[in-house]
């Protein structure tokens, strides 16, 4: 796979954090231990760096102006387009749509290609470890057109049943939309095969892959997918940005879900013609600065060798499933081998939200609850669970500091 910039940096987790600003702080009198990655990650200064540059010198619209600022900024803001191309090895940049995330990726494809090619009877195959985001779209689709969903079940160790997502498959299947990795476990999903399977079935693929972007390389092209969505905050970008791939195939013949200035050709009292791929589906003034700055973080994330950070979180992940095994009274849930650097466990005695706060006293920033999870942690028969994910930047140290406060805290409820 070609990416933006070829490696040239060693990998030192200690020299990363350095860059990060936000994480060089104290919270509550404590040295922040940030492990909240899975809901957003911390941003390099050369993200800040590059979207202050487009506010103090170039800040104007794109592709509507004949000035100089305009100019630049268009520039940016394409290349940009053509970096996110390049980093998920999509054929061409008309296939990168920008959009404010992950959510919106997803409504996209539910809402322009679900809403015009399915019908009554035809099904929809998600999984039991999906995030409402990857739900409630393809639950509004259904009422609309008749569609049928129908769910992979979740084994106990948190791996996808796909001996039963094989007997799912049939004639009917139209579109099968899962995750690549678990938002709430860390299951890495087996999406390859998944889409093999689904495309042997003649069904349309789309893959969330808002938690494996900022762990795993992903090769669009390999994968084989139709769409795949990502948001630029859990990969160290800014939020209010995010990608859909499409293939082009597929996007030529779907119609706008969002009407406005920028995607159209000519509009009359009478018709209105619609603008080429990309813009058809980027109606109104875009995330110009949101787009440069997720640009810059590509290219920072393009300095290192990306087997060294995976080798990095994986002996962090590592670390912390061996001290929740040596620790009474803690239970992992998701007990897959393939797994993106996330633990979530419940402590006996003690509700997550409670412990997330007391973490919080300690300096560690944690996420708690069902993390848009309901359905999986039904089947749990839990409320939630506390989760620690990790990033590049997080060192052992940090997850040495998050289980002696977990020691800490249980003391207290003894």
């Amino acid at each position: 796979m070609t990416a933006a910039v070829q490696p040239q940096r060693v990998f030192d987790p200690y020299e990363v954090r350095q860059e990060f600003p936000a994480l060089n702080q104290e919270v509550n009198g404590k040295p922040l231990v940030y492990l909240d990655n899975a809901a957003t990650s911390q941003k390099p200064e050369a993200v800040l760096q590059a979207m202050m540059h487009y506010y103090r010198f170039d800040n104007a619209n794109v592709h509507r102006a004949a000035h100089t600022l305009s100019d630049r900024a268009t520039r940016s803001f394409e290349q940009a387009r053509l970096k996110v191309r390049s980093w998920l090895n999509a054929a061409s940049p008309n296939e990168i749509i920008w959009t404010r995330g992950t959510t919106e990726a997803i409504n996209l494809v539910a809402q322009s290609y679900g809403r015009s090619h399915l019908k009554a009877g035809d099904e929809i195959i998600i999984s039991g470890m999906e995030h409402h985001s990857n739900i409630v779209p393809w639950q509004l689709v259904a009422q609309q057109t008749g569609a049928l969903i129908k769910v992979i079940p979740v084994r106990e160790n948190g791996t996808l049943d796909m001996d039963a997502y094989r007997q799912l498959l049939s004639e009917r299947t139209k579109l099968v939309a899962v995750v690549h990795a678990s938002n709430a476990l860390g299951t890495i999903n087996p999406v390859k095969e998944i889409i093999r399977l689904a495309r042997q079935a003649g069904a349309v693929t789309l893959i969330d892959g808002a938690q494996a972007s900022a762990h795993l390389r992903v090769d669009v092209q390999d994968l084989d997918c139709d769409f795949y969505a990502l948001s630029g905050h859990k990969m160290f970008g800014p939020t209010g940005i995010g990608v859909l791939y499409g293939r082009e195939s597929l996007l030529s013949i779907m119609p706008p879900w969002q009407a406005g200035g920028e995607m159209i050709d000519r509009v009359s009292f009478d018709t209105t013609t619609f603008n080429d791929l990309p813009f058809k589906f980027e109606a109104g003034t875009p995330a110009i600065s949101q787009a440069i700055g997720f640009g810059a973080a590509l290219d920072y994330l393009s300095q290192f060798n990306w087997e060294d950070i995976m080798a990095h979180e994986h002996k962090l992940l590592d670390r912390a499933r061996e001290l929740s095994q040596e620790i009474p009274g803690i239970r992992v849930m998701g007990d897959s081998e393939n797994k993106v650097a996330l633990l979530s466990f419940v402590v006996e005695g003690i509700h997550p939200s409670d412990f997330g706060t007391l973490l919080d006293h300690q300096g560690i920033a944690v996420r708690t609850g069902h993390h848009c999870c309901m359905p999986l942690m039904d089947q749990l028969a839990i409320p939630g669970t506390t989760r620690a994910s990790f990033a590049f930047y997080n060192t052992l140290e940090d997850v040495e500091a998050l289980f002696r406060a977990i020691q800490k805290i249980q003391k207290m409820f003894v």
